[in-house]
């Protein structure tokens, strides 16, 4: 089960990452936030059908053909864990050594379309606000750790609970003869 874990986890981690490292360099240089994230999450449930398949192997390869869905979901959390830490830490190194300067351009963006979208200047004050408390929030490592986590581990789940409901098989898939 390891094997698979790890093999998996860190082919879906290294898709995942290179993919958000592609997105935030040419989405945040057009300044399209929008366009990055319909792409990064896009991303992500492609590298995350590394789940699915991680699972049906070790069902198919060393279990003999049947998994119950506690083993299944197990084995996508921990495939789901792997790729999302090294999700975290591509980002990490993304944010501190190429994009210092994400949140200026993301709170500048989410503020010219909130202009743009005609709310009372009430609600832009809001919104300005809102964006200068996530802008000192990410001067806090922590924080960023924990909300790259939040971005991309319920997504993980999802298709951990999906992959673990399809492939469940208590009995052995039996073969026909002729």
């Amino acid at each position: 089960m390891k094997k698979v874990v790890l093999v998996y986890g860190i082919i879906a981690g290294l898709i995942v990452a290179g993919m958000m490292a592609f997105s935030t360099g040419y989405y945040c240089a057009k300044g399209d936030f929008e366009g990055g994230m319909i792409y990064g999450y896009s991303a992500m449930i492609i590298a995350f059908s590394m789940i699915f398949v991680g699972v049906k192997s070790f069902r198919d390869k060393q279990n003999g053909g049947t998994i119950n869905f506690g083993k299944a979901f197990k084995i996508g959390l921990y495939i789901s864990l792997i790729a999302s830490t090294i999700y975290v830490i591509g980002w990490l190194i993304n944010y501190y050594c190429f994009i210092p300067d994400f949140m200026d351009k993301y709170a500048t963006a989410m503020i010219s379309k909130a202009k743009a979208s005609g709310i009372s200047a009430d609600e832009l004050a809001k919104k300005a606000a809102e964006m200068a408390q996530m802008k000192e929030w990410y001067k806090n490592p922590l924080f960023i750790i924990l909300m790259t986590y939040v971005e991309i581990l319920p997504v993980a789940l999802v298709v951990t609970l999906i992959s673990a409901l399809i492939l469940k098989r208590t009995q052995p898939k039996q073969i026909q003869t002729v």
